[in-house]
């Protein structure tokens, strides 16, 4: 049986964009398609859908965003297999519950009410730091959204095994490049006695960071052997690599640990960054350790 890609909806804005995105990666994988709405969305973000013009009874409301969203997502794609249903609980908890059975969950930057100034909604953080399947949260420009540029990056860290495959299925079910970067730089108070010496440290700091590229990706490239990866080892904190590179990417993909038995929010530095700024859509792959 196969697993569904989850779509968590609320009306507004952000979540019709993500329904569009999530109605896009279903075709590619040929995967069925479930929206959930939490009926205690307003506990996070408490206001209209942008849709909705006067506020009905919850049940009524609910059951509109369902509708309208399965809508939406049919006439996209008739093709792709959607179902939608109203889930009795907190945003949060539903679509970490959902997150349990699906290929992926999927939700927009920010839900209704979103307070002015903030860059991601509270549910989508929470999400991302706790799912244990991986999750995409939708944001960027127009362009990135499209799909249309034709390169997938993927940010190597320690570990990345999980971020690595995810990237890899993608760009070859999307047919694009694949750009794997992994980020080292030299100490900032390291003492050096000639710039000669500088410079080969410098250096062997790079020939450490593509090596790690080389381990990371030696599986990937014997399972697609065709495959188009370029491997860029870039000097700077990972957090700004990153965001740079996803200005030309259709999604740039990051692994967060998952410490088991940890139950707060796991999400590094780097994951959280891109989740607000990146200019394109974000997946976050949990990495067990």
């Amino acid at each position: 049986m196969e697993l569904p890609l989850v779509v968590g909806v609320d009306g507004s804005d952000s979540s019709l964009l993500a329904v569009d995105w999530a109605v896009a990666e279903a075709a590619r994988h040929g995967l069925p398609l479930r929206l959930v709405h939490a009926s205690l969305w307003e506990r996070y973000e408490a206001a209209q859908p942008s849709f909705g013009t006067a506020r009905p009874a919850e049940t009524v409301m609910a059951e509109h965003v369902v509708g309208s969203c399965l809508e939406r997502a049919r006439l996209r794609d008739p093709g792709v297999k959607a179902s939608g249903e109203v889930v009795p609980d907190d945003a949060v908890s539903a679509l970490l519950r959902a997150g349990n059975e699906a290929f992926a969950l999927v939700t927009g930057v920010r839900g209704r009410g979103q307070v002015a100034g903030l860059l991601l909604g509270s549910v989508s953080l929470a999400v991302a730091a706790r799912a244990v399947c991986p999750v995409v949260v939708v944001r960027g420009e127009e362009p990135n959204l499209r799909g249309g540029l034709g390169r997938i990056v993927v940010g190597v860290g320690d570990p990345a095994g999980g971020a690595v495959r995810f990237a890899v299925r993608e760009a070859a079910v999307r047919g694009c490049a694949l750009t794997a970067v992994r980020a080292w730089r030299n100490p900032a108070q390291e003492p050096v006695d000639h710039m000669l010496i500088a410079d080969d440290a410098a250096r062997l700091r790079e020939e450490r960071a593509a090596a790690a590229l080389d381990d990371a990706l030696r599986e990937a490239v014997r399972e697609h052997p065709g495959a188009d990866i370029e491997r860029r080892p870039v000097e700077g904190p990972a957090h700004r690599v990153l965001l740079e590179a996803s200005a030309g990417a259709d999604l740039v993909v990051v692994g967060a640990m998952r410490r088991h038995g940890h139950f707060g929010l796991q999400l590094g530095r780097v994951a959280h960054a891109l989740l607000h700024h990146a200019r394109c859509p974000v997946a976050v792959v949990p990495e067990p350790v």
